[in-house]
């Protein structure tokens, strides 16, 4: 039996350059990093030292706060730099790669007899845990705090997205393996959400409640699901993982070896060869990029992840710890005369005023990353609804995170949401306002203060 989730509300954003379904293995990287930015809110405690010689799947750091949750390196070698910001802040640790790799082994696990508290450890000592994040607040999920429901979509509908029916083919043993074991550190539901006409490897599971989600973009967003299937309120707290990372824990659990390896898109108009690659955790971006027809002289953003809520890459920046997309588009810093006053066919917007896009509602578009406006206070169009599926005021609970109303944060649904379910009205904000970043300052806040 599966339920059927519908959304009405929201936004495809179709673009030229969506991944080709072949995969080739990216060239061999030869450096990796791991960035403790890209796990929000932890304070890293280093475990190793310039010089290190270290195996992939052996701790780098650890959390100053939480001293059980350890980050492991996706690759053997040996630590050659620990990049330092402002005030000593680690902004990386950068490992320069073995030609053939040695991994720790932490040994199989049988899950279908062992206890929550075995699994629990072997994901914790493993590196495993940082996969599992939690709402409220998004960040990573405290081990000492069991979920009252797990949630995993496999169900991608942002623009240029990894289709995770591709790359999930033949990961049926180890995405059982790991579902099984989550299944013991809930005592509700193991939620799955996949496409409504998907041939998911994930559909076939044991051990999972089946719901199949159609609609426009954020319908894929797990945040989105979460708020369909079992809203969070206050006190509660449910898990989310990826399906990707679903397959690195099944494999941990099966054979005892943390395998960073991930499929990842590289996709966008600037790709002249848009493909899947097989790469991992960490590698160079430049190991995708450069080597499928990317200009270097190209005018071209490049993002760690989804053109909505992903992170901006330098050309010999690293795959962030979270992303399987790799998107590149033009940047947007060409001056438009007569922009606002002429008929526009060429961009995509939810107003009819001047553009055109309803009238195509198939066309692919070669957006790039021009804002097409200046930030200003902000304007109440009802815009923000159009896109918005949760049971939530947009405009409210961004105003409320701008002037730091706890008590109004709350009363309006801020512990089941994450800066991703803004990406969308951020996008068609007549303002320019950066919702993304006025939620995630704003979830920050309700950590300092309550908890």
């Amino acid at each position: 039996m599966s339920n059927d989730i519908k959304i009405k509300k929201g936004l495809d954003i179709k673009l030229k350059g969506a991944a080709e379904k072949v995969t080739e293995n990216a060239i061999l990287s030869n450096y990796f990093q791991v960035r403790p930015e890209d796990f929000h809110g932890i304070t890293p405690k280093l475990v190793v030292k310039e010089g290190s010689k270290i195996k992939a799947g052996e701790p780098l750091f650890y959390d100053k706060s939480n001293e059980a949750v350890k980050f492991v390196s996706p690759t053997s070698g040996e630590v050659i730099e620990i990049v330092r910001g402002e005030k000593r802040r680690i902004l990386s640790v950068k490992i320069q790669a073995d030609k053939s790799q040695d991994f720790q082994d932490y040994g199989s696990l049988n899950v279908d007899s062992a206890n929550a508290e075995a699994i629990k450890a072997r994901l914790l000592e493993s590196g495993c845990w940082p996969f599992i994040m939690q709402r409220p607040y998004h960040i990573i999920a405290n081990p000492e705090v069991a979920p009252k429901a797990i949630f995993v979509s496999a169900y991608a509908s942002a623009p240029l997205a990894a289709d995770y029916d591709y790359v999930l083919q033949g990961k049926e043993a180890e995405l059982q393996v790991a579902i099984t074991a989550l299944g013991k550190l809930t005592s509700g539901k193991v939620h799955v959400s996949v496409g409504a006409k998907s041939n998911s490897p994930l559909s076939g599971l044991s051990g999972i409640q089946l719901h199949k989600v159609s609609g426009p973009h954020p319908s894929g967003n797990v945040g989105t699901q979460i708020n369909k299937i079992d809203p969070v309120n206050k006190g509660e707290v449910v898990w989310t993982v990826s399906p990707q990372d679903l397959v690195i824990m099944g494999e941990l659990l099966l054979t005892g070896k943390f395998n960073a390896e991930r499929i990842v898109a590289l996709a966008g108009s600037s790709v002249k060869s848009p493909r899947y690659f097989v790469t991992k955790i960490g590698a160079e971006v430049a190991t995708m990029v450069y080597d499928k027809g990317v200009d270097k002289n190209d005018n071209s953003r490049i993002i760690s992840g989804n053109v909505l809520s992903g992170k901006q890459v330098k050309p010999d920046g690293a795959l962030d710890y979270y992303s399987n997309v790799i998107s590149v588009i033009p940047e947007g810093n060409d001056y438009e005369l007569f922009g606002w006053n002429k008929p526009i066919f060429d961009k995509v917007s939810v107003s009819r005023s001047f553009t055109f896009s309803w009238l195509f509602p198939n066309k692919e578009y070669a957006l790039n990353t021009n804002t097409n406006g200046e930030h200003r206070a902000f304007v109440t169009t009802g815009v923000y609804e159009e896109v918005f599926p949760l049971d939530i005021f947009p405009m409210q609970i961004l105003k409320a995170c701008m002037y730091n109303d706890l008590d109004e944060m709350e009363a309006l649904g801020m512990y089941e949401v994450a800066p991703e379910d803004f990406a969308l009205t951020e996008f068609v904000c007549v303002s320019k306002q950066p919702h993304q970043d006025i939620i995630r300052k704003g979830l920050d806040l309700m950590i300092k203060e309550i908890g």
